[in-house]
């Protein structure tokens, strides 16, 4: 273990565990420990802290929760490759009953996606032009049949920004569509003008395979006011 930075002997506040879990982030970050690497025996870190094993247990299966750390059974505790998934497990699960989270989300994605858009008019390529064409006929003819396309809408924007590989931003559309069906079991969110949303569709992936980087921000900024409009119109008090 000489190898290594040591570990600071804790006071004892009243949250004992959430300091423990603060020196190991601490610990991991310091010694520069990267995925699969393995963290010395609890009690070790017990030891160095100055704390007792049970504290020093309680913080690593709180790490564990967060995606820190894993447990491998009969071997030891090793870090974790970073996903973020568990920060969109906690911020899905965190989300009210209220159209205010939808409202929130979809402006830091507005804002998010109208900046990035320029990105993808670089890298895109045939592959994923194609893709998007396919799924904005798909939701043409569902417009046609007066049909909402979720499902298409949440696909069309994942396909939008694949070939960037950002995963928070992939992370984000996620959690917002989380929010979108969760809203949808209080308040009416139906698209009442499914033809003109697959309008707005079809313009942005016309902008970007023009490669019109001011045409294709335009719409898409357009594309989130209407969904703003959805929201705002069709609010309604949620029915048991």
């Amino acid at each position: 273990m000489s190898a290594f930075k040591d570990l600071k002997p804790l006071s004892r506040p009243p949250s004992l565990h959430v300091t423990v879990q603060e020196s190991l982030r601490s610990y991991i970050e310091v010694n520069k420990l990267k995925a699969g690497d393995a963290l010395p025996p609890e009690s070790f870190l017990a030891q160095q802290l100055g704390v007792g094993r049970n504290s020093v247990r309680e913080a690593i299966k709180a790490l564990e929760s967060l995606g820190i750390l894993e447990t491998r059974r009969g071997i030891g505790v090793f870090v974790k490759e970073f996903s973020f998934q568990p920060l969109l497990d906690n911020l899905a699960y965190g989300l009210g009953d209220t159209l205010r989270d939808v409202e929130e989300l979809r402006e830091l994605r507005r804002v998010l996606e109208v900046g990035l858009i320029d990105k993808t008019i670089e890298m895109i390529g045939e592959e994923d032009l194609a893709a998007l064409r396919d799924v904005t006929e798909r939701m043409r003819q569902r417009a046609e049949r007066n049909e909402s396309f979720a499902e298409e809408d949440e696909l069309f924007h994942r396909l939008l920004f694949r070939c960037q590989n950002n995963r928070m931003l992939t992370a984000l559309i996620e959690v917002f569509w989380r929010a979108f069906y969760k809203a949808s079991n209080f308040a009416n969110l139906d698209n009442s003008d499914p033809l003109s949303t697959w309008r707005d569709h079809h313009e942005i992936v016309e902008a970007i395979a023009a490669r019109d980087v001011e045409r294709a921000r335009k719409r898409l900024d357009e594309h989130y006011e209407g969904i703003l409009q959805v929201i705002a119109n069709n609010k309604q008090p949620y029915k048991s």
